[in-house]
C-alpha cells in the first residue's frame, strides 16, 4: 500500500495491518459512527433496503471467495442460500432451537452440501463445473419443492422472528442491529483469509491450478476447502434472509437469483473484497430505481401493463454487458484508479 510522505511501517504487524495509519482508524471509526446511526436518519422503506444489501453482501462475499479467489464457477449459489434458509426455519420453528444456534447449523449444513457438490472440482473446471452447480440449484430446489412435512413444499414455511437471549428482532431497525455486526465480522474475515497461506492458494489454483499443484498445494482440499466456505456465508445469509422476510418458498431461491449473484461479484469486482460491497449496493439500487420508473414507464408511452416486469432481467444483462466490455475487473478496479488519480491515501486499504 502507498503510505503518505514521511510515514513508514516500523515491524511485520504494521506492515500487514489492514489499517495503517491514523487517518484511516479515523476514517474507520467515522465510517462505523455513520452506519449504527443510519436508522435515525433513513426511512423504514430505505432501511430495509440497507438489510437487503447487508444480507445480500454476505452471500455475495461466499461466492466471492469461491469464484474470484479459487476460481471455482458456481452457477447455484442461491441453492446453498436456501439450505441455510430452510435449516434455520425448520429448526426454530419445528424444535425450538435458539436463533444464534441455528444461524450457525444453516451455515454448516450448507458447507456440507457444498462440500457434496463441490467434489466434481477436482475433475472438472471452466463450463463443466458451472453445469454440475445448476444441477446442484435444481436437486436442491426440487428437494424442497416435494419434502412437504419438513419444508412445507411449494406452500412454503413461516419463519419465527430472530431473538438472542429474549431480545426480538421484529423490526427494520431492530434487524438492523443484528445485521450490521455480521456484515462487518465476514468482510473483515474474507479481508483477513485472503491475506493468509489459505487465500493464497486459492488464487494459485484460480491462476494456473496445474502449477499450484506441481507447487504443493493440494488441489482437492483447497478446492473442498474454498466451497465448504463459501456456501458456509451463503448458509448465513440464507438463515438471515428467512428471519428477515418471515415466511419463505422455493421461489425465492430460483436460478435468475443464482445467476444474479454471480453478475453481482462481476459488477464489484472478482477476488477483491470491496468487489461484493460494491456489486450488492449498485445491484439492489438498480433494481430499487427499475422498480420505481417502471410505472412512469408504462404511463408515458402506453405500454401494456406488465411489460416493464420484464425490463428489470433486461436492464441487468445489459449492464453485465457493458461492464464485461468497458469495465472487466468491476468497480472495485475503478476505485483504485480513482485512488491512484486523486492520490487518495487515506482510502488505500
Amino acid at each position: 500500500m502507498d503510505l503518505p510522505a514521511g510515514t513508514r511501517n516500523f515491524n511485520y504487524a504494521e506492515d500487514t495491518s489492514i489499517f495503517r495509519t491514523k487517518t484511516q482508524r479515523f476514517l474507520l471509526a467515522a465510517l462505523i459512527i455513520v452506519l449504527l446511526t443510519t436508522p435515525m436518519w433513513w426511512g423504514m422503506r430505505w432501511l430495509s433496503v440497507a438489510n437487503l444489501i447487508g444480507i445480500t453482501i454476505i452471500a455475495a462475499t461466499g461466492l466471492n471467495i469461491l469464484t474470484g479467489y479459487c476460481g471455482q464457477l458456481s452457477i447455484g449459489h442461491a441453492g446453498f442460500i436456501a439450505v441455510g434458509a430452510y435449516t434455520s426455519a425448520v429448526l426454530t420453528k419445528q424444535y425450538d432451537f435458539p436463533f444464534l444456534g441455528a444461524l450457525i447449523c444453516s451455515g454448516i449444513l450448507a458447507g456440507l452440501v457444498g462440500i457434496i457438490f463441490g467434489i466434481p472440482s477436482l475433475r472438472m473446471k471452466g463450463f463443466y463445473l458451472a453445469i454440475s452447480t445448476i444441477a446442484a440449484q435444481f436437486i436442491i430446489i426440487w428437494v424442497i419443492n416435494h419434502w412437504d412435512n419438513v419444508t412445507g413444499g411449494f406452500l412454503g414455511i413461516t419463519v419465527p422472528v430472530a431473538s438472542i437471549f429474549g431480545i426480538e428482532f421484529g423490526t427494520q431497525t431492530s434487524f438492523y442491529y443484528l445485521l450490521l455486526p455480521i456484515v462487518i465480522v465476514v468482510i473483515y474475515t474474507a479481508k483477513n483469509l485472503a491475506r493468509t497461506r489459505v487465500g493464497r492458494a486459492f488464487v494459485a489454483i484460480r491462476d494456473n491450478d496445474l502449477a499450484a499443484e506441481v507447487m504443493g498445494i493440494n488441489l482437492f482440499r483447497y478446492k473442498l476447502l474454498a466451497f465448504f466456505i463459501g456456501c458456509f456465508l451463503a448458509g448465513i445469509a440464507g438463515s438471515l434472509m428467512a428471519h428477515w422476510y418471515g415466511s419463505i418458498t422455493g421461489e425465492f431461491f430460483s436460478i435468475t437469483n443464482s445467476i444474479l449473484y454471480v453478475g453481482m461479484i462481476i459488477i464489484g469486482g472478482l477476488g477483491t473484497t470491496l468487489g461484493p460491497i460494491f456489486g450488492a449496493i449498485f445491484i439492489i439500487l438498480l433494481q430499487e430505481g427499475i422498480t420505481f420508473i417502471a410505472p412512469s414507464l408504462e404511463s408515458i408511452f402506453s405500454l401494456p401493463a406488465g411489460f416493464t416486469a420484464g425490463l428489470g432481467p433486461m436492464v441487468f444483462g445489459l449492464v453485465i454487458i457493458l461492464f464485461l466490455i468497458l469495465e472487466p475487473r468491476g468497480l472495485a478496479h475503478r476505485w483504485q484508479l480513482l485512488k491512484a488519480s486523486y492520490r487518495l491515501w487515506p482510502f488505500s486499504y
